[in-house]
């Protein structure tokens, strides 16, 4: 084949191009896959305060967990957020408050109690550049063992060698008054027991405290009464300047359906009723004031407004990723 003298040129330059690009391609296809997720951390500014959100793991849940709504609304609820598989991936999240001169931790995890996806705060805590050791204070949103059994070791010794523990008065009456663990339902004791057993080394040491409503435990974070889902369960309002946050605990456990249905309750709701009227009641707070909010039970990070829809539904919005400022 004859080729004009210029053709000729260009043709051995494509293929003189290509040859690397093929090489590199296969170079490529031969790189093994990581298959592991990046540190489960995310930070954000608050006023003066940073906020870094923790990635304990997830748990999957059945959707028959949901009450008072039928399985077909949940199923068409779930697939319209495309989450049509027959679990629901729950995340479980925990916050970070630095003040500047205080870090409280918001929730702890659940250590291994629910199985080996959860239980990952000491180790995006250390990634996100804090030690255990350096958390000031603990505050639970209730004593259910995903948000408090990562206050524990599985040796039973704290986690936070310094921290003080706190839960709602409410709550402490009642998974660990004298006596409860013995009065309650086969099928509940083990809930009770997992409470008694994230707190006792820390009531050993003299380390835990309880709270009421409206309690300011350090400078800029008071308690905020949320009842229903157990009977002391709280949110914890955090304020800087003009900058405010709640974090809300279970108002929520599943996005997808209780946004859009507000009395939807799930199983492991202690006062369902209760619940439900708590729910309804933030949902219409944080919408009308555009409070930030932040859920141990949203999707990771957790945090973002609530945006009033139609017919008594609302709507998540998530914050975007972005760099931390102020």
């Amino acid at each position: 084949m004859h080729l004009p003298r210029a053709r000729h040129w260009i043709l051995a330059a494509a293929i003189a191009t290509a040859a690397p690009l093929l090489s590199l391609s296969a170079a490529h296809a031969e790189a093994p896959q990581v298959k592991t997720q990046a540190p489960g951390f995310y930070r954000m500014a608050l006023g003066q305060f940073e906020i870094t959100a923790l990635y304990d793991g997830y748990v999957d849940l059945d959707p028959k967990l949901l009450k008072n709504a039928s399985q077909r609304d949940i199923q068409r609820l779930l697939a319209h957020r495309f989450q049509d598989g027959p679990k629901m991936q729950t995340a479980v999240n925990a916050y970070v408050i630095n003040t500047g001169s205080k870090l409280v931790l918001v929730d702890a995890g659940a250590a291994k109690v629910f199985g080996p996806s959860l239980g990952y705060i000491t180790d995006n805590l250390k990634a996100a550049g804090y030690d255990p050791a350096q958390i000031d204070a603990v505050l639970l949103t209730h004593l259910h063992g995903d948000h408090a059994n990562g206050v524990v070791g599985a040796d039973g010794k704290a986690v936070f060698p310094k921290a003080v523990v706190y839960a709602a008065q409410n709550d402490a009456d009642f998974w660990l008054a004298e006596g409860a663990l013995e009065k309650a339902p086969e099928s509940g004791k083990p809930f009770f027991q997992m409470a008694q057993a994230a707190v006792a080394p820390y009531r050993a040491d003299n380390r835990f405290k309880t709270l009421q409503d409206g309690d300011e435990i350090v400078p800029g974070i008071k308690a905020v009464a949320a009842y229903g889902h157990t009977p002391g369960h709280s949110g914890f309002l955090v304020e800087s300047g003009d900058k405010r946050l709640l974090i809300w605990g279970d108002i929520v456990h599943n996005a997808a359906v209780q946004f859009a249905k507000p009395e939807v309750a799930i199983e492991f709701d202690v006062d369902s009723k209760q619940a439900v009227r708590t729910r309804e009641a933030v949902f219409k707070r944080v919408a009308r004031e555009k409070l930030l909010v932040a859920g141990m039970h949203l999707p990771f990070p957790g945090i973002g407004h609530v945006r009033r829809a139609e017919k008594g539904s609302y709507e998540w919005v998530p914050v975007d990723y972005s760099p931390v400022r102020e």
